[in-house]
C-alpha cells in the first residue's frame, strides 16, 4: 500500500504541501486550521472561505489521491472520530448523553432562527397563496420532513400533497401546471434526483421552493426562493435528528406565517377538518 494513504489526513496535506500549487496551498492553509468546521462544510462553502474556484478544491483532494470532497471529507471526520474525546466524566451516563442531546437540538434550533430572512419567507408564502397545488419532495430522510410538511399544511389547506418514489416525483411534475409550485426538501443541496427535478421545473416555468443547508449549493442556485436551515451534519451522519430538526423549524416558520395571512380561511378549513375527524376519535 501507498504509504502516503496510510497516514492521518492532516499528515498527508504535510507531506504534500509543497507539491501543491499555490491556490491549492490556500486551501491547505485554511484545511490545516480549521479541519473540524472543514468536515461540515460543502465545496462551495470551502471555496468561499480559501478565495479560490471549486474547481481547485478538486484539484487538491485529488492531489491527496482521493476521489473527491466527499472522500475528503470522510478522511476529516475519520480522523475527528479516531481522535481522543477530552469530556467530562458526567457526560459518559444516560443522563449526561440525553443533556448532550438535548444541547445540540436546541443549537440547530437557534442556527436556524439565526438563518431566518423574512423576505424569503415571504415570499414563500405568496408563492404558496398564488398556487393551485403544492408538490412536497426529498430523497431518503428528506422525504419524511417533505411528508411532514405536506401533513402540517394540510390542517389548513388542500393545496399540499407528497410524492415519494423519485420516478413518480418526476412523473407529477410532468403534469403539473406554472400555477403550481414544488417545495424540494435536501440538506446538501446537492442530490442527482432533486437537481434533476428543479432543472425540469424550471424549464417548464413552474416555481420551487428549497429547504437546505447551503445556500450556494448548486440546488439554490435553481431555486426561486432558498430557505436556510441551520446544523452542521457531519459526512457519517446519514440524515441526523438535529438537521431534521432544523428543517421542521423552517417549516413551523412558514406555517405560522401563512396562518397569519389566512388566518380566516385557515380557521374555517381547521373546523371543517376538526368536525370530519371527530368520528375517527373515541
Amino acid at each position: 500500500m501507498d504509504e502516503q494513504n496510510t497516514m492521518d489526513i492532516l499528515e498527508r496535506i504535510h507531506a504534500s504541501y509543497y507539491q501543491l500549487t499555490a491556490a491549492e496551498r490556500k486551501v491547505a492553509d485554511y484545511v490545516l486550521t480549521q479541519h473540524t468546521q472543514v468536515q461540515f462544510m460543502s465545496i462551495t462553502q470551502l471555496a468561499d472561505e480559501c478565495g479560490t474556484a471549486e474547481a481547485t478544491i478538486s484539484r487538491f483532494c485529488r492531489s491527496l489521491k482521493l476521489k473527491g470532497f466527499n472522500a475528503f471529507k470522510i478522511e476529516l471526520a475519520r480522523r475527528s472520530a479516531a481522535a481522543p474525546a477530552v469530556q467530562e466524566q458526567a457526560k459518559d451516563t444516560p443522563l449526561g448523553r440525553s443533556q448532550e442531546v438535548g444541547r445540540t437540538a436546541s443549537d440547530a434550533i437557534r442556527q436556524t432562527v439565526d438563518l431566518v430572512e423574512p423576505q424569503q419567507i415571504q415570499r414563500a408564502v405568496e408563492l404558496i397563496e398564488q398556487a393551485s397545488h403544492v408538490m412536497c419532495i426529498g430523497s431518503g430522510g428528506s422525504m419524511l420532513l417533505a411528508q411532514e410538511c405536506a401533513h402540517l399544511f394540510s390542517t389548513v389547506t388542500g393545496k399540499f400533497y407528497a410524492v415519494a418514489d423519485s420516478h413518480l416525483q418526476m412523473s407529477a411534475a410532468a403534469t403539473m401546471r406554472t400555477e403550481d409550485i414544488l417545495i424540494l426538501f435536501s440538506y446538501s443541496g446537492a442530490t442527482t434526483s432533486g437537481l434533476q427535478i428543479l432543472e425540469y421545473a424550471k424549464e417548464k416555468g413552474i416555481r420551487t421552493i428549497l429547504i437546505t443547508r447551503f445556500h450556494k449549493s448548486p440546488a439554490a442556485k435553481l431555486a426561486d426562493v432558498v430557505l436556510r436551515c441551520g446544523s452542521n451534519e457531519g459526512p457519517f451522519q446519514f440524515g441526523s435528528v438535529p438537521a431534521k430538526i432544523a428543517q421542521l423549524v423552517v417549516v413551523d416558520v412558514l406555517f405560522q406565517e401563512y396562518l397569519h395571512r389566512n388566518r380566516e380561511s385557515c380557521e374555517e378549513n381547521i373546523q371543517s377538518i376538526a368536525s370530519a375527524l371527530s368520528c375517527m376519535h373515541v
